[in-house]
């Protein structure tokens, strides 16, 4: 009987097993397929937006600037003024009351000083001054005197403040980690503020030597290609 069942046996062993199409898996790759080249494709993207904007601002940074005042009369009219280099002249700016936003420069943490700026404006009688940064190192403050008039001319970049997210910490006190122009403006009591802040490429108090103009990043970062990659 054994030798009688053996050729079945081994029939059955020789016989090819059916295997079924992984359609589960073959879907999926395809889905993670298109992700992955619809993120390249974006990253291509935001390459070509990077390139533009550096070369935008390597070409402010030698354009000759603008007074403040037209600029902003242009920009009541729905122009674009980021990053326009402009300068005006700034009633009090050494002595002037400021708020403190959280910065980093070259690994250093500290605080930019932010204070406001009378302007002659047909829409806006004021506009928020990113004086410089002082590193944490460094405890002392320039001197307030709000009754200080003495004009200082203030050249710099004109820059849209940033919009926070869910992980942008609560202000507290003095310190903000956002340049909510609107919200710094009534701290600061200054009525009918311009919606974007100049940074300021000069010294504002000479006598505080710690306080150091920081307009734009000296190192802007572009990988996009990489990661596209």
């Amino acid at each position: 009987m054994t030798e009688a069942w053996e050729p079945q046996i081994e029939a059955r062993a020789a016989k090819p097993q059916s295997r079924s199409f992984p359609v589960g898996l073959t879907v999926a790759t395809a889905i993670a397929l298109a992700i992955l080249v619809g993120l390249g494709v974006w990253q291509l993207q935001r390459l070509k937006w990077k390139e533009g904007l550096l070369a935008h601002i390597a070409a402010l940074q030698s354009a000759p600037a603008r007074p403040l005042e037209p600029v902003l009369d242009a920009l009541s009219q729905g122009r674009d003024v980021d990053f326009t280099r402009v300068t005006v002249s700034c009633p009090g700016i050494g002595a002037a009351p400021f708020v403190e936003m959280y910065g980093i420069i070259d690994g250093q943490a500290g605080a930019r000083l932010i204070s406001a700026c009378a302007v002659a404006s047909a829409r806006y009688r004021t506009v928020l001054v990113d004086r410089g940064f002082v590193p944490d190192t460094v405890a002392a403050r320039p001197a307030v005197d709000p009754a200080a008039r003495a004009a200082t001319t203030v050249t710099g970049v004109l820059r849209k403040p940033e919009r926070g997210n869910p992980f942008t910490p609560p202000r507290s006190a003095n310190h903000w980690y956002v340049r909510d122009a609107a919200a710094m403006a009534r701290q600061l009591n200054a009525p009918e503020p311009a919606p974007y802040v100049l940074m300021a490429e000069t010294v504002t108090s000479p006598e505080f030597k710690a306080l150091v103009p920081a307009p734009l990043p000296t190192d802007i970062p572009n990988r996009h290609f990489e990661y596209a990659l």
